[in-house]
């Protein structure tokens, strides 16, 4: 499986906030379907709190069409999802998407809508400087 093109600066900008990388890819089975997350993360919390856990799907969208992209990324988080939901309940998961991406595509009424009814996490990362937001 090919890496996105901004897989190791999205991995780069998870650590530089403190993340350990576990899983680069995460494998997920879910019966018979394997599927693989570009990313997998853990942060140490307070003592009392423990790890957090995180799942982080690299998206660049580069393709002329934005809502082409969105439908697979969607589809892919969906299916992710579930798999997760199933089998490490208390990994969170995240799509990672370039700013720029966001702040044109993202905006959108529909996608804004998309995002928000099907909860919808993000990673919101600068491929030039490496830096994140998270988003949800």
């Amino acid at each position: 499986m090919a890496k996105d093109l901004f897989h190791d600066v999205v991995k780069q900008a998870l650590i530089a906030e403190g993340w350990q990388i576990t899983h680069d890819p995460l494998p997920v089975d879910y019966g018979d379907v394997q599927m693989q997350i570009d990313l997998g993360a853990e942060h140490l919390l307070a003592a009392e709190r423990g790890t957090e856990k995180i799942a982080v799907e690299v998206k660049s969208f580069l393709s002329p069409s934005a809502i082409s992209e969105f439908h697979t990324a969607a589809g892919q988080y969906f299916n992710y999802r579930h798999a997760l939901g199933t089998k490490e309940p208390e990994r969170k998961l995240y799509l990672a998407v370039p700013n720029a991406v966001y702040e044109q595509f993202f905006r959108l009424q529909f996608v804004q809508e998309i995002v928000q009814i099907q909860a919808i996490l993000l990673v919101v990362y600068e491929p030039k400087t490496g830096r994140i937001q998270w988003i949800g």
